[in-house]
């Protein structure tokens, strides 16, 4: 196995979250979605530049519209891959701007876990700067695994 350059040291920020859900797509195509095809379930179309590989960085961007807004808004997401056990785990940093994690380097890891029919995903998100942050990240990460379940379903 690969080992990362190096960890984000998040002892100056210690505030996470868990979300868990029970997911209906298997494990490995959950696996592929997390390393190759952001943009088939959370990314912009044609915003992804990303390999899935421990060391390698990746960037993608959210265009979201807000009623209170007339124009929608763009919000880019960078990161790289720190671990990654096929089908098991997919552990990477995670940076956005104003509104997400204001430029901290956090870390988000995904266990898949084989269950039922599908899988049980663990998401840990951790390294937040500040209480706003990660409130706005544990409303939105359940939407999101609402959103990755869906769209990697088969005939989607």
């Amino acid at each position: 196995m690969t080992t990362p350059i190096c960890f984000p040291d998040l002892t100056s920020r210690p505030l996470n979250l868990k979300v868990e859900r029970q997911m209906d797509a298997p494990p490995d195509v959950l696996y592929q979605a997390w390393t190759k095809q952001f943009d088939r379930w959370f990314a912009a179309p044609g915003s992804v530049i990303m390999q899935g590989e421990v060391n390698t960085v990746f960037f993608f961007e959210t265009v979201f519209k807000p009623e209170s807004h007339s124009e929608a808004q763009r919000h880019p997401h960078y990161g790289r891959f720190l671990r990654l056990e096929p089908d098991r785990l997919i552990e990477i940093t995670w940076v956005t701007g104003e509104g997400g994690t204001k430029g901290a380097e956090t870390v988000v890891t995904v266990e898949l876990e084989p269950h039922s029919n599908g899988t049980l995903l663990h998401l840990t998100h951790a390294g937040f700067p500040d209480e706003e942050s990660r409130n706005g990240h544990e409303h939105a990460w359940p939407f999101v695994l609402e959103q990755l379940d869906k769209q990697m379903l088969p005939g989607t």
